[in-house]
């Protein structure tokens, strides 16, 4: 019913910064949590960061103090500013609604980020 589109990711050094945004195709969008999700090589997909429909934020221990998740209502975009990135950041990055992740809900293409040492 809503489609997620991933964009922004690239090529850094670490200590760069990248800046992710994550369009949705409708203004329902607006009503719900989101969250931003990675999956490394080789590893599980991980839970990154989350906001609320009112701006409310939380963030995995890993990458607290340095990223950022934001969201526009009005454009219906979410954003993941990541500073201070390590090799370790490296992955494919993903936005999703948190309840329909826990219920089996499907992904998008997500966008590569990687970070070189």
């Amino acid at each position: 019913q809503v489609q997620l589109v991933e964009s922004g990711g690239g090529l850094v050094q670490s200590g760069g910064s990248l800046r992710l945004s994550c369009a949705a195709s409708t203004s329902i969008f607006r009503f719900y949590a989101m969250a931003w999700y990675r999956q490394a090589p080789g590893k599980q997909r991980e839970l990154v960061a989350t906001i609320t429909s009112s701006g409310s934020t939380m963030y995995a221990d890993s990458v607290k103090g340095r990223f950022t998740i934001s969201r526009d209502n009005a454009k219906n975009t979410m954003y993941l500013q990541m500073n201070s990135l390590k090799p370790e950041d490296t992955a494919v990055y993903y936005c999703n609604r948190p309840d329909m992740v826990v219920n089996g809900g499907s992904w998008g293409q997500g966008t590569q980020v990687t970070v070189s040492s």
